[in-house]
């Protein structure tokens, strides 16, 4: 039990350091985030099938698909590790390590927004346009400069906690198992967790899920960005009082915890109407207009997530292996 803790534990900082050095492994097909995805269409056309095509049958096709995909998802991820350990301890680190590098997405993130700077720089603007329309779900024709480079910063603030700290969180509770647990819901969410007419019934259980699992790692991320911010020397000061402003302006709880932080470090204002399938929606603006929005603004917004990576590894690190020798000291 204490080797199983420990080297779960030394499993999670070695996935992030892989991550940081070789990024999403795209070369692994499929991706389990993939399978995941697949699994999420699967049951999706089979639950619509089963359920009556009514309100409250599409809810509760919706309600057991909530159930069934992070269940299987992190199942098959405690199947394998189970007959890694019972191999050879280090085969199942191994494993394990693997395992939390593919929940990661710290540089992929950074890799996509940054694409963004260089499209700007390279190819101007209209491939910028492209390529932020990426990253995020919004009209992007008509953004201007300011605007493209507006959307690659908020996704990177809002995405510091989806992509990286939610998962490391997780990890943290349930190893690799914990990761694919919680992977699995957010993925639920970018895909059938929408306000139209197809999701509102059969997505409204795995939106409510998502915003449920991310509720206390939304914060965490929030308050590591500020003290990130200060050790990086962004305006921590500004970041605390724009959060403690902006935090619940979303529609959303969690969007706006790590936007606003941001949005406040970087002394930018985020947010705004946007345009969705040809619709303009009226969305709060986060932090103030204090400067204009740069191209060197997004690689700011990396640094800051990887601040905040980095102090709640640490945290959780140390915290956890507190607990190790203290529950250690009581024969595990």
């Amino acid at each position: 039990m204490r080797l199983l803790w420990i080297m779960t534990l030394g499993a999670v900082f070695a996935g992030f350091a892989v991550d940081c050095f070789l990024g999403d492994p795209i070369w692994f097909l499929p991706h389990p985030v993939i399978l995941i995805g697949k699994l999420i269409s699967f049951s999706e056309k089979t639950l619509r099938r089963i359920f009556p095509k009514t309100e409250k049958g599409e809810r509760a096709a919706g309600a057991v698909m909530a159930v069934l995909v992070p269940l299987i998802s992190s199942c098959i991820a405690f199947g394998i590790l189970f007959l890694c350990w019972r191999i050879q301890p280090w085969v199942y680190f191994a494993a394990a390590s693997f395992m939390c590098w593919q929940i990661f997405a710290a540089r992929c993130l950074q890799k996509e927004a940054m694409k963004v700077v260089r499209c700007l720089e390279k190819d101007g603007i209209e491939a910028a346009r492209k390529q932020v329309g990426m990253l995020v779900g919004r009209d992007t024709e008509k953004l201007t400069e300011a605007e493209v480079l507006r959307a690659a910063v908020e996704t990177v603030a809002e995405n510091t906690s989806d992509g990286v700290i939610a998962p490391l969180f997780f990890m943290m509770l349930g190893g690799p198992v914990g990761g694919f647990f919680y992977k699995a819901i957010n993925t639920m969410d970018s895909m059938v967790g929408y306000k139209n007419e197809k999701y509102l019934n059969f997505g409204r259980f795995a939106a409510k899920t998502d915003d449920a699992v991310n509720f206390i790692p939304a914060r965490l991320s929030a308050l590591g960005m500020i003290a990130a911010a200060a050790v990086l020397r962004f305006d921590a000061k500004n970041a605390a009082r724009i959060w403690k402003r902006d935090r619940r302006k979303h529609e959303s709880p969690n969007s706006a915890q790590t936007e606003s932080v941001c949005a406040g470090a970087l002394q930018l204002q985020l947010g705004g109407p946007a345009s969705y399938f040809g619709v303009m929606h009226d969305k709060p603006t986060l932090g103030d207009p204090d400067r204009e929005i740069g191209r060197e603004d997004v690689r700011r917004s990396c640094r800051l997530m990887y601040g905040t990576t980095v102090f709640w590894l640490l945290w959780f690190g140390a915290l956890s292996f507190g607990l190790f020798l203290l529950l250690g000291g009581l024969s595990i």
